[in-house]
């Protein structure tokens, strides 16, 4: 559906809905065009968590997907998203946290702020960053430069001056700044520059591949891992050798034993052992899964085997780059479905977003929704949910508002069947 111009500025549809301004006043669309929240407003947000921040005069707060305040505007600015059920807000110049009741749980005190993490947020105080805990308690000193807001593996980077290094979760420096630029660790490796060059150190801050390439992937995928050199991309063991010499426009890491490639501006497949499989011929290709890849062919996708012949005719307007459980998502005209591996479509395309089958489930989004369908296409858990992903194990990861828990599914009949909320847990 295309909806006519009508709006001096819109922005992009989250959640259903639309940010639109109408004179000097902004409101939300739908995906018909139709005004949901009367254009009211001096600023607003993207909705996440079924809440959207906006601004009534020089003040924010926040609404419901109604148009309803549910927080009173009184912060000089905030953040759209509460991640753990808090979210940043300032208040003259300094930032704080609030509940999703709006009441204030860390005073304005820090010059500015991150989001909390895994227990622990980074803050700044004149100039420098630390972190705090949920009682808002500085557990790090504000005294860097520059940080990761992420602890990953008990490590996070951080700047001194113009050198980046690393320190665990108690703030002691476990790798000095030394690096122009470092990444997160990855399996017990991390990229870093030196200079203009990039290599990889281990955890003790030892580097075990020499800074030598001009960009390098973050993992290593099968013991390679690409690595530029010049403006051409080839292959390295973790020893830092190069196997594949660098040749390529663009290449991806090896999956089954097949990686992309890119050469002009077409992309095939190469092993190992650096010969073509499958030569250079199509627009845009993923991985190899089930022994089916999905290409582009113009602006349609399709599906390959090993040999590189056509199996599913470039057809539709996107698709998911693997069969899960025998079915594959595509889409046709904005709408998604699942065809079988003969290309045939076994779900009509109806819904506005898909993933992949997973113990006879697919999680599907119907507007803002989202539910999950069986084999047949049938809706067996009703659209309800602000997030989905697949059953694991019994479970699957649901998103209530702006926090995640886990439902199970279970059948009581042959003919019927319930789903159940387990334990609240936080995924941040």
């Amino acid at each position: 559906m295309v909806i006519n111009r009508q709006f001096a500025v819109a922005g992009s549809f989250v959640a259903g809905l639309a940010p639109v301004q109408f004179g000097d006043k902004w409101g939300y669309i739908n995906k018909t065009g139709k005004i949901v929240i009367h254009p009211q407003f001096d600023d607003v947000g993207r909705f996440s968590g079924g809440r959207a921040p906006v601004r009534v005069g020089d003040k924010w707060g926040y609404i419901n997907k109604s148009g309803k305040i549910v927080i009173d505007p009184q912060f000089d600015d905030v953040e759209t998203i509460f991640v753990g059920g808090l979210a940043p807000v300032e208040v003259g110049d300094k930032w704080g946290y609030i509940i999703k009741s709006g009441k204030i749980v860390i005073d304005p005190q820090f010059d500015d702020v991150d989001h909390f993490r895994g227990g622990l947020a980074a803050v700044q105080v004149g100039g420098k960053w630390g972190f705090i805990d949920k009682s808002g308690k500085i557990v790090i000193d504000p005294q860097f430069d520059s940080v990761d807001t992420r602890f990953v593996g008990g490590f996070a980077a951080v700047q001194v001056g113009d050198k980046w290094g690393y320190i665990n979760k108690t703030g002691k420096i476990v790798i000095d700044p030394q690096f122009e630029s470092v990444e997160r660790f990855r399996e017990g490796l991390a990229r870093v520059q030196v200079g203009d060059k990039w290599g990889y150190i281990d955890k003790s801050g030892e580097i075990v591949i020499d800074p030598q390439f001009d960009d390098v992937e973050t993992i290593f995928v099968g013991g390679l891992a690409p690595v530029q050199v010049g403006d051409k991309w080839g292959y390295i063991n973790k020893s830092g050798k190069i196997v594949i010499d660098p040749q390529f426009d663009d290449v991806d890491h090896f999956r089954g034993g097949l990686a992309p490639v890119q050469v002009g501006d077409k992309w095939g497949y190469i092993d190992k052992s650096r010969k073509f499989v499958i030569n250079p011929q199509f627009d845009g290709v993923g991985h190899f899964s089930g022994g089916f890849a999905a290409v582009q062919v113009g602006d349609k996708w399709g599906y390959i085997d090993k040999t590189g012949k056509i199996v599913i005719n470039p057809q539709f307007d996107d698709v998911g780059t693997k069969f899960g459980e025998g079915l594959a998502r595509v889409q046709v005209g904005g709408k998604w479905g699942y065809i079988n591996k003969t290309g045939k479509i076994v779900i009509n395309p109806q819904f506005d977003s898909a993933r992949n089958f997973s113990h006879g489930f697919a999680a599907v989004r119907v507007g803002d929704k989202w539910g999950f369908i069986d084999k047949s296409g049938k809706i067996v858990i009703d659209p309800q949910f602000d997030g989905a992903y697949w059953f694991v194990g019994g479970l699957a990861r649901v998103q209530v508002g702006d926090e995640w828990c886990h439902i199970w599914f279970y059948r009581e009949s042959r003919t019927s069947s319930s789903w159940r909320q387990g334990e609240r847990a936080l995924f941040l």
